[in-house]
């Protein structure tokens, strides 16, 4: 009766397996103890993995590459700067070198040109003054020795030297004529003589004194030339 029973839970079974092969499968391999291998990787796959394992490596050099180009393009950036600021400077300082001498010169010119003004207008006043001078000479030679003990000549006489010497501070000078050659730049001849006992070309006699302002010629001397 057993035998007759084993043999018909085997039948069984044997039906179950043709019915679902797969399941028997497993139940085969579970009751022998086996385990399922894995299966086979295909290239795809392991492509894949070869890419993933790539922008990893990527990923860890990426941060270093961008960490040197970082700091190059700071030092450049830097430099680019620096260079501007260094010619921002030299400009600056040509600018100012430029702006020193163009002052100088200003200085110097309204220097020379305020000089020019004063003596240009010291030498008018001195011009109009001069027949002043004139006529005191005159004045004083017209007075005899009698009359020359007098206050009155003695007054004028002081009011005389007094004016000459504040001219004289000035810069006015009187020009030497008699005895001295002919020179044009200075005398400005009105007769000529003949005289063989004195020399060539000389200034004999004197009719009105000229004058030199810082030595400038103010008025020519008026003269008698001997040939």
């Amino acid at each position: 009766m057993e035998d007759k029973k084993n043999s018909m839970d085997e039948t069984v079974k044997e039906k179950d397996i043709k019915a679902d092969p797969e399941a028997s499968t497993e139940e085969t391999k579970e009751v022998r103890g086996d385990k399922t291998p894995d299966a086979p990787l295909e290239e795809s796959d392991i492509e894949m993995a070869e890419e993933e394992n790539s922008e990893d490596e990527d990923a860890e050099d990426s941060p270093k590459d961008d960490q040197k180009s970082g700091k190059s393009f700071f030092r450049k950036d830097k430099k680019e700067k620096k260079d501007k600021k260094d010619l921002k400077i030299e400009e600056l300082n040509d600018r100012l070198i430029r702006n020193m001498a163009e002052f100088d010169n200003f200085r110097k010119r309204s220097e020379r040109e305020k000089t020019q003004m004063f003596e240009i207008g010291a030498r008018d006043i001195i011009e109009k003054i001069l027949p002043v001078i004139d006529n005191f000479e005159r004045g004083l030679g017209a007075i005899s020795e009698e009359e020359r003990e007098s206050a009155f000549a003695q007054g004028i006489e002081k009011i005389y030297k007094q004016m000459f010497a504040a001219l004289s501070d000035a810069g006015l000078k009187p020009i030497d004529a008699v005895g001295k050659p002919f020179d044009p730049n200075f005398h400005n001849a009105v007769m000529h003589a003949e005289d063989p006992e004195q020399g060539e070309n000389l200034v004999a006699e004197e009719f009105q004194k000229g004058y030199t302002y810082r030595d400038t010629v103010v008025r020519h001397s008026m003269v008698k030339v001997v040939n």
